[in-house]
């Protein structure tokens, strides 16, 4: 599932290959990944305009223009791609938009999110950021703590929780405890300051590491490596590796590395 890093490697797609141009044309292949808009107006709405400096916020992309802004979530397997216009057409191009001979193609197989269009006046941006919380990646220490403290859920909860904190993911969120050596379990509120503090800065660290590799990265000194191994064992102490669901979500942490001090 694109997380922060990868929704962050899109932005910098969107920047390389649309920014300053001029759309010349948007073809709808699939209307089912458009939301509150139809066809025709993201069409009429679009055409003419030219991208600028392109902007995200968690999850979201938004892609702005000197007239409307394109709002992009891209769910479970969403992507954006850059093409010339010449090459063939992927069966999971739901949206392209042509800029020349490029071409920008919102591309998603299973089509559990998509595009909403804000006619300019910015209520469309506000009506969906306002649920959102502060950006994993901009957020200061201090209000991080602040968020935590007093919570009672779970922490692995409490960091997936877009309205809470914007772009953490399952895959995030487990990599950003094993890390921190904190317990996915573990009660937000009964964090002690020196874990809420670790837990930051591991955060902080894992980001920057991950929106270089352009998303979470497989590697086998990171837990995300080992989740799809048969019988996973700690990269950290070789231990084994346990799976469980938390909040609704499949769970991996090293039960060494990560007591369970409830």
């Amino acid at each position: 599932m694109p997380e922060l890093p990868d929704v962050e490697g899109f932005r910098e797609v969107l920047a390389s290959c649309a920014e300053g141009k001029r759309i010349e044309r948007v073809e709808v292949n699939d209307a089912g990944v458009l939301h509150g808009v139809s066809a025709r107006r993201l069409r009429r709405d679009l055409e003419g305009h030219r991208f600028t400096e392109p902007e995200r916020h968690g999850k979201w992309l938004l892609a702005r223009t000197d007239g409307p802004t394109v709002l992009l979530h891209f769910g479970m397997t969403g992507e954006l791609v850059c093409c010339r216009e010449s090459d063939p057409p992927d069966p999971h191009d739901r949206v392209v938009f042509t800029l020349g001979r490029d071409q920008l193609r919102y591309r998603d197989q299973r089509k559990l999110q998509g595009l909403w269009l804000d006619d300019g006046t910015g209520a469309a941006v506000a009506r969906i950021l306002d649920d959102q919380g502060p950006d994993a990646m901009e957020i200061g220490r201090s209000e991080f703590e602040e968020l935590l403290a007093g919570r009672r859920g779970r922490i692995k909860a409490a960091l997936t929780d877009q309205s809470l904190l914007a772009g953490l993911g399952n895959l995030l969120a487990d990599e950003i405890l094993w890390r921190a050596r904190i317990h996915p379990a573990r009660r937000a509120g009964d964090l002690t300051a020196d874990e809420r503090g670790r837990l930051y800065t591991e955060m902080r660290r894992t980001l920057r590491s991950a929106v270089r590799a352009g998303c979470v990265p497989p590697r086998n000194s990171w837990l995300t490596g080992r989740r799809d191994d048969p019988d996973p064992v700690c990269p950290r102490c070789d231990g084994p590796l346990r799976r469980s669901r938390i909040g609704g979500r499949g769970t991996l942490w090293c039960p060494r590395c990560q007591p369970d001090s409830t």
